[in-house]
């Protein structure tokens, strides 16, 4: 295929969302003076949750990573915890980004925020690039590497890299399902579905725990960097602020709930982000049956998993979309997602009825 080159695109930071170049260049000369040279600073523009910078400082290219300005979701956007989890997996999981400095001094930038040094390489968004050239069999492997990837994070002892203070996995499964109803009650607004029904099934149908592992909970192809040179190749996953301890199987559905198919309904069509409708894209069944095949697991009925994925999903969307029902944000794209709420309970609700994944 040959090194191809599409870094992902920044833009000049979004009215409200500039840096203070001063305060941040006076913070880094304190904290690392190894880093040299002006500060140039610029916005990645996807995402929609905490908020993503590139600085580069003299030859270095950093990524600062802090929250959305605004009101914010009580347990959200905690750049401490985030910056532990990278400091502690960083030489032991090769895909970790490099931490570099973090920053819980409010009157700097205020908010806490943290650098790591960037990983250069390929960022698959909601379209495969024709820049790629991929066959069919190309986009198979790499979605088999991807939930490789997946299952080698699962692998890692948490104990033995100290981070048992990161979530507590006992009762995890109970306290996602009772932990996402409260939630998604608490932001409902009146133009999307209540998901009682789907709440309820949730409730009745929980398994036992799968065990415990490190879980990155958000899990996706738009979190995972490519190699320029060798796009089957994983070099980075990003995005760790929801990373802690749980069930490595709910963490996998909550990955699925992304994973669109081609023959899915033009809702989920719609609010797809990852280019998993591609020619030779494993299904969702065959990510789950890749997944069990390495880690040596059997589960005879995955839909518990797909459908909390689904919902736990929803939750995310519906609290973003609550802080632009109610104009505490203005980005537009925060008010699509009351549609996307209403398409994934369907999906949930199909799911259900049918025992598919």
């Amino acid at each position: 295929m040959g090194t191809v080159s599409l870094d992902d695109a920044t833009r000049a930071p979004r009215p409200g969302e500039e840096l203070d170049v001063i305060r941040l260049t006076e913070f880094l000369k304190k904290e690392r003076p190894d880093l040299n040279g002006p500060i140039e600073i610029a916005q990645f523009p996807s995402g929609h949750s905490n908020l993503t910078y590139l600085v580069r400082v003299g030859d270095e290219e950093l990524v600062l990573r802090r929250p959305p300005f605004g009101k914010k979701p009580k347990s959200g956007h905690d750049m401490h915890r985030e910056w532990v989890v990278l400091s502690a997996l960083s030489n032991h999981f090769p895909y970790i980004p490099e931490p570099i400095a973090y920053c819980g001094d409010e009157s700097v930038l205020g908010a806490p925020f943290f650098l790591m040094r960037r990983i250069k390489g390929l960022i698959l968004r909601r379209d495969l690039p024709e820049e790629l050239h991929f066959t069919q069999a190309d986009m198979r492997e790499l979605c088999r590497r991807v939930v490789d990837v997946h299952r080698e994070l699962h692998e890692l002892d948490y104990r033995k890299l100290g981070m048992e203070t990161l979530g507590h996995p006992e009762g995890y499964v109970e306290r996602q399902i009772s932990g996402w109803s409260r939630r998604f009650r608490n932001a409902r607004t009146p133009d999307v579905p209540g998901f009682e029904g789907v709440m309820a099934w949730l409730e009745e149908n929980r398994p036992q725990e799968k065990g415990a592992a490190i879980i990155h909970n958000d899990y996706r192809f738009d979190n995972v960097v490519l190699d320029p040179a060798d796009p089957l190749k994983v070099i980075g996953v990003l995005d760790w602020e929801m990373a802690t301890i749980g069930d490595p199987l709910m963490d996998l559905g909550a990955s699925l709930a992304y994973w669109v198919e081609a023959n899915d309904p033009p809702g989920m069509q719609a609010i797809r982000l990852i280019p998993t409708t591609c020619p030779g894209a494993l299904t969702r069944l065959e990510v789950v049956n890749q997944y069990l095949g390495g880690a040596g697991l059997e589960v005879e009925d995955f839909t518990f998993y797909f459908v909390y994925g689904l919902f736990r999903l929803a939750g995310i969307a519906q609290q973003i979309y609550y802080r632009f029902y109610h104009g505490q944000v203005a980005d537009p794209r925060f008010g699509h997602l009351g549609k996307a709420v209403q398409v994934l309970e369907a999906a949930a609700r199909k799911s259900m009825a049918e025992h598919v994944v």
